[in-house]
C-alpha cells in the first residue's frame, strides 16, 4: 500500500524548514529564529509544533523541563507531497500540462533543461512495459 503523501500548511512549511536547519531544537529557538519574519509568539510556535507532532511531521522528546523537536519527514518527502498535491488539485492529475506550465514560465536555464532531459531518458530506460501507454 502506498504511503499517504505528506501535506504541509504554509505555517508548517515555515516551522519545518527552521527545524531542518537546526535539529534537534526547542520551540524557543525556533520562535526566536522566526520572530522577525513571522512575529509569532512562543505559544503560537509551540502550538504549531505540538500539532505537527500529532500529525507525524515532527518528533518530540522530553529532556528535563524542555522538549527537543526533530523532523519526522525528510525534505524530499515534503517536496514530493507538495508536488503531488499540486498535480492532483491544480492539474487534475495530468502531468503533461503541469510540466508544460513549468516550461512556459521561461525560468529554466539550459542546464536545467538538460538535467530534465537526462532524467526523462534515464526513466525511459527503466520504465516498466506498458508505461508508455498510460494517459497523462
Amino acid at each position: 500500500m502506498a504511503k499517504k503523501p505528506v501535506e504541509l500548511t504554509e505555517a508548517e512549511w515555515t516551522i519545518i524548514k527552521a527545524v531542518w536547519d537546526d535539529e534537534p531544537c526547542g520551540a524557543p529557538a525556533i520562535q526566536e529564529k522566526l520572530r522577525a519574519r513571522t512575529a509569532w509568539t512562543y505559544s503560537t510556535v509551540r502550538t504549531l509544533m505540538d500539532r505537527m507532532v500529532a500529525k507525524g511531521l515532527l518528533r518530540a522528546e522530553k529532556i528535563g523541563h524542555g522538549t527537543r523537536f526533530r523532523s519526522a519527514v525528510t525534505r524530499e518527502q515534503a517536496q514530493r507531497g507538495e508536488l503531488l498535491y499540486a498535480l492532483k488539485n491544480a492539474f487534475n492529475g495530468a502531468l503533461t500540462p503541469m510540466l508544460q506550465c513549468l516550461l512556459d514560465t521561461g525560468e529554466l536555464s539550459a542546464r536545467e533543461l538538460s538535467q530534465l532531459e537526462e532524467l526523462i531518458q534515464a526513466k525511459k530506460r527503466v520504465a516498466p512495459p506498458g508505461a508508455a501507454d498510460r494517459k497523462s
